[in-house]
């Protein structure tokens, strides 16, 4: 797994052992970042379901002035930490290891706001269904903000959550990406 633009482009991220975390495959995080608008200057990202975290520490190489990576594996935290450290990116980013729900509840709380949301849940739970609910009450996705979701083409995903639509779906053999923009 490398860093395919921005700063840290070609560098070697690490990698889980096992099954336990389901990187987005190169081809297909390739073809999101050049689906996502070029400029990433400024824009804050909300990664849940992080994993190695290589979404969000793409964005960063961007240029994204922060990331908030949530997982609720004690592995992956540990993962993103030492990749975070490996490019230098700790001083914007911050590792939340808790459950996802318990987090969108958090943001919600604190009336937090994002320009980016990535989710890639683990495949066919119906994560995406609820994240995605959550993220639309708690008003999660600022004005122009985007929501992409990384989903089995056998889950069941709504055309809208609330206020949040969606604008585009495309699919890579098993794997469908859903982009998501507030109605707002």
């Amino acid at each position: 797994m490398r860093i395919i633009g921005g700063t840290a482009r070609g560098r070697r991220l690490k990698a889980p052992k096992g099954s336990a975390i389901r990187p987005t495959a190169d081809r297909v995080r390739e073809a999101l970042f050049n689906i996502l608008p070029r400029d990433w200057s400024g824009r804050r990202v909300l990664d849940l379901f992080a994993g190695s975290g290589s979404l969000s520490l793409e964005a960063l190489s961007r240029g994204a002035a922060s990331a908030l990576l949530v997982d609720e594996s004690a592995e992956a935290a540990g993962l993103i930490r030492s990749n975070l450290q490996t490019l230098g990116f700790m001083d914007r980013a911050r590792i939340w290891a808790q459950p996802v729900g318990k987090a969108l509840g958090r943001l919600a709380d604190e009336g937090a706001a994002y320009d980016v949301v990535f989710l890639d849940p683990p495949y066919d739970d119906g994560w995406v269904g609820k994240a995605m609910a959550a993220i639309s009450r708690g008003a999660m996705l600022g004005a122009g903000g985007i929501a992409v979701a990384e989903h089995s083409v056998r889950e069941r995903v709504e055309e809208q959550y609330g206020e949040v639509v969606r604008r585009d779906r495309r699919q890579y053999g098993d794997t469908v990406l859903s982009f998501f923009e507030s109605h707002n």
